[in-house]
């Protein structure tokens, strides 16, 4: 749905563009740290939206 709405506003050039000033910025090795990060904050949100409690107090939680 989100993909969906940057669509409607932004078309194929101006992605290009800004994919390219990212690149610029940031360099291609740090891009993939960047995105990883930002995956492991999406997922962080979702438990916590969800409820879902991933403390290391859990006593079944076997390492």
């Amino acid at each position: 749905m989100l993909s969906n709405i940057l669509l409607a506003w932004l078309g194929g050039q101006e992605l290009i563009i800004i994919l390219v000033i990212v690149l610029l910025l940031f360099g291609g090795r740090k891009i993939p740290e960047l995105m990883k990060g930002l995956g492991k904050g999406v997922k962080e949100f979702k438990d916590a939206s969800k409820g879902v409690n991933n403390d290391d107090t859990n006593p079944d939680k076997k390492s």
